[in-house]
């Protein structure tokens, strides 16, 4: 690489996560500007930069179907109605409110991305607010928190644990037997941090459940009709990849926002116009310029260059290497969104374990099959805890993080970096810290 391409793309990178942490710029402006910063200082030619984004088609895709699908049934007041029974299960109390959120989202995530989680239930959470009386934003920061902790819960409850399970070839049994309890411990930190998290609502009671208002459901032949696409989308979402013409998620999310459209234009309750208005292009944008910015710092080896840092640390002590990995993953992905972090660290990783000679130079190949040394691989699960659970610390921090700023906007309330960050710091400490005990007691010693 040039010197003066790495700097380019490293300063570029700091200084969009410094715009957006400090709030001088809205975060898709600012990833924006810099994402076409890289092309016209020609880090990166505009092809370059399309064909990182590319890379990256199946989780632009499955944000965008699952988009559509949702803003589609918008008009049937199915939402509405969900919030109003939520409240009343909940007997109005504000604790029941909390642990019900938890209940709900916790069972989803472990077995549907999690940002994909936060598409689906995340427009119940601003009526349901507005009936019990409390601010609908932390209870989408409650629900992002969730939903990034179950996210370990299974392989496939979170992109990035899926991404760096793949690079290991970890089986789905494998990690419930491995894993999946540091994923039930991060959910029970959430648990008991509730009420100091969230006093207010924590302490809330609503005595007059009798004057809800009560919402009717609005064309309810359509939402038949629309509850057996969700269904259908959500079996092929657990079961496409398996069957003998692989379907992705992100096709099948795709296949129900057509669906999901054709539906509301045959039976006018809405127009595709209104629909693909109100999608949260923001959101998208955000992600497809910061697959650039990493694509910028990977094209021009400053995520190589790190690697031989990281060997001349840590050496071959992996006991001090999974620590260091938890927490310094976790630092980062409270500022970088942990997907391309992850997508840039494991082949970082892997270079590393080669560099120290713990395996052979096979495993860089990219269609390599066998299995990693056991003594690797707590690496790996360190990076998995910390990849996850950082992406609690920040509003960049993680996708469905993204995702709940984007629909607390669409509600007229936006999520400031300062906001997010007054939750996010305790959480993701104690998360980290409980995830490095685990690490500890179940791999290391």
């Amino acid at each position: 690489m040039e010197n003066w391409q790495g700097i380019i793309a490293t300063v570029t990178f700091i200084s969009v996560i410094v715009l957006i942490m400090t709030e001088w710029l809205h975060l898709t402006i600012a990833a924006f500007l810099g994402a076409l910063l890289l092309v016209f200082a020609n880090v990166m030619t505009l092809t370059e930069a399309i064909d990182y984004i590319s890379k990256s088609h199946g989780t632009l895709g499955l944000f965008f179907g699952v988009m559509v699908l949702v803003r589609a049934f918008e008009p049937t007041k199915i939402f509405d109605y969900l919030a109003t029974q939520m409240v009343l299960l909940a007997k109005g109390e504000g604790k029941r409110l909390l642990l019900g959120i938890v209940g709900i989202t916790t069972p989803i995530c472990a077995v549907l991305p999690n940002a994909t989680t936060v598409m689906l239930l995340a427009p119940l959470i601003p009526p349901m607010a507005q009936e019990v009386g409390v601010d609908f934003v932390p209870l989408l920061i409650l629900m992002v928190f969730v939903a990034n902790s179950a996210g370990l819960l299974t392989l496939v409850g979170d992109p990035a644990t899926f991404i760096v399970g793949d690079a290991v070839n970890i089986s789905f049994t494998d990690y419930l037997t491995r894993l999946s309890l540091g994923g039930l411990i991060s959910v029970l930190t959430v648990c008991i941090m509730l009420p100091f998290l969230f006093p207010k609502t924590w302490r809330k009671k609503l005595d007059d459940l009798e004057h809800l208002p009560h919402p009717k459901i609005n064309h309810p032949r359509v939402l038949a009709v629309g509850a057996l696409i969700v269904a259908f989308v959500l079996i092929f979402f657990v079961v496409g990849e398996t069957l003998p013409i692989p379907m992705s998620p992100a096709t099948v999310a795709l296949l129900g926002a057509a669906l999901a459209m054709l539906l509301s234009h045959h039976s006018k309750i809405d127009t595709v116009n209104n629909i693909l208005r109100d999608v949260d292009w923001s959101t998208l944008l955000f992600f497809m310029c910061t697959f650039v910015l990493i694509g910028g710092l990977e094209k021009t080896g400053v995520i190589n260059g790190l690697s031989g840092v990281l060997a001349t640390i840590l050496g071959r002590n992996i006991f001090l290497g999974s620590l260091l990995l938890l927490f310094l993953v976790g630092i980062l992905s409270s500022v970088v969104p942990n997907i391309p972090l992850v997508v840039a660290m494991v082949p970082l990783l892997k270079q590393y374990v080669v560099n120290v000679g713990f395996v052979g130079s096979e495993v860089l190949e990219p269609g390599f099959q066998g299995q990693f040394p056991p003594e690797v691989l707590p690496l790996f699960y360190a990076m998995m805890f910390g990849a996850t659970l950082g992406g609690n610390g920040t509003l960049v921090g993680a996708s469905s993080n993204i995702v709940a700023a984007g629909i607390s906007e669409l509600h007229g309330r936006r999520i400031s970096f300062k906001t997010f960050l007054r939750y996010g710091i305790p959480v993701m400490t104690v998360q980290l810290i409980a995830a490095a005990l685990y690490v500890i007691v179940r791999f290391l010693l």
